[in-house]
């Protein structure tokens, strides 16, 4: 049984990382934008296209936000993804956001960004060929953090910002992400008694959307009983969220094999379910 499940993973991973290299090897359809400025700033984001993609019709999308907490970090963390989800007939959009060390600024910046970011795909859905109505929010760590807060948080806006269009995901794909800012949650220090507001934990409410959640046992900043909670929370509201737990592994493992084909594949089969992806 061992060994038939040894060649059962070694078959996925296999499949995986052909799909990765038969899209890396056709001519990579990729955009680049800018989506927001602020003072000298300008913010971008990396639209990876289907190589089948066709302009008189709409794709299902996966807006991702990189990790670093609120501090750094580049959209180079989930190129891997890109590559994979476009090479299924997904728009993959890669977000630059502000973060402490390259712009001197505080998450709420961060979070002001990612909403400013899905607003504008969903404006602009038309012409970039998005189905408005099928956003998936995604991102690692504070990234995750990030994709969750678009849906739970109202307050927090750019003010130049049309707030009639709805910065909430669709659905969320989660890794490792941060969901607790509370007195014993990540980033306390810095967000102070406005966790009430920030922190997706404490403002899962009714039409939470469809959610898939990767953590490692052995998270240093997310334990595993915050991630059973959130899940919980969601689901007394009548709302879906899979939890998958990674024996042993730590923070971050996500990024490394086995465990990125794995959880890549494992997330094919989430959006399948939500018919976001074809089999």
């Amino acid at each position: 049984m061992r060994h038939f499940i040894k060649i059962r993973f070694l078959f996925y991973f296999i499949l995986v990382h052909f799909s990765m290299n038969c899209f890396s090897q056709e001519k990579n359809k990729v955009v680049e934008l800018d989506y927001k400025q602020i003072d000298t700033v300008q913010l971008g984001l990396k639209v990876y296209y289907p190589a089948s993609f066709q302009i008189d019709r709409t794709y299902p999308t996966i807006v991702v936000f990189f990790g670093g907490g609120w501090n750094g970090g580049t959209t180079q963390q989930f190129e891997p993804h890109a590559l994979y989800f476009a090479s299924k007939n997904l728009i993959t959009v890669l977000v630059d956001y502000r973060v402490k060390s390259r712009h001197n600024t505080t998450p709420f910046e961060s979070l002001k960004d990612a909403k400013s970011a899905i607003r504008y795909l969903r404006k602009n859905a038309h012409k970039l060929g998005i189905d408005a109505n099928r956003i998936v929010g995604s991102g690692g760590s504070a990234g995750g953090h990030l994709a969750a807060a678009c849906f739970t948080n109202e307050s927090i806006n750019e003010p130049t910002d049309d707030v009639a269009i709805s910065a909430k995901p669709n659905a969320l794909v989660l890794f490792n992400p941060v969901i607790d800012n509370g007195k014993d949650g990540y980033g306390f220090e810095r967000i102070g008694e406005r966790y009430v507001e920030f922190s997706p934990m404490h403002n899962i409410q009714k039409g939470f959307p469809p959610t898939i959640f990767f953590l490692g046992t052995k998270d240093n900043l997310i334990p595993v009983e915050t991630a059973q909670k959130f899940k919980k929370k969601i689901e007394e509201v009548g709302s879906r969220c899979d939890l998958f737990l990674f024996e042993n592994q730590g923070h971050g493992f996500f990024n490394k094999e086995p465990f990125l084909s794995e959880t890549i594949l494992k997330a094919d089969a989430f959006l399948q379910s939500i018919d976001y992806l074809k089999p």
